[in-house]
C-alpha cells in the first residue's frame, strides 16, 4: 500500500472500529472505492464485532463476575489495539484471531 492510500482511506478505516454501524457504513462508502487500507480495517473490525457478539452470548449465560471482566478486557484491548493502528496508518492485524480475520473475509473490498 502507498502512503497516498493510506491516508485516502484512513478516515474510514477508523470510521469502523466505532460500532457496528460504522463498519457497515465503512464498507458500503469503500465499495466504489475499494481502497485496500480500507478493506483492511473493515475486516478486522467486522471480524472483532461478530466476535464480540458471538462470545457475549456465550459468556452472559456464565453469570460468573470473572468471565465478564476477561470477556470485556479481551475484546476491549482489541479493539483498542485495531483503533491506534488505524489513526497510525498501519495494516497490522489484531492479536490472536486477525489473521483469521482476513482470511475468513478476503472477499469484502475486493
Amino acid at each position: 500500500m502507498t502512503e497516498q492510500e493510506i491516508e485516502d482511506g484512513k478516515g474510514l478505516a477508523i470510521i469502523s472500529y466505532l460500532t457496528i454501524i460504522g463498519t457497515i457504513i465503512a464498507y458500503f462508502m469503500n465499495k466504489d472505492k475499494k481502497n485496500e487500507y480500507t478493506s483492511f480495517h473493515v475486516r478486522q473490525a467486522l471480524g472483532l464485532w461478530a466476535m464480540y457478539f458471538i462470545l457475549a452470548w456465550v459468556v452472559s449465560g456464565l453469570d460468573s463476575w470473572f468471565a465478564t471482566f476477561g470477556f470485556w478486557l479481551f475484546f476491549g484491548v482489541l479493539f483498542i489495539y485495531g483503533f491506534v493502528n488505524a489513526i497510525a496508518g498501519k495494516d497490522q492485524t489484531v492479536p490472536i484471531v486477525g489473521d483469521l480475520f482476513q482470511k475468513w473475509f478476503a472477499s469484502l473490498g475486493k
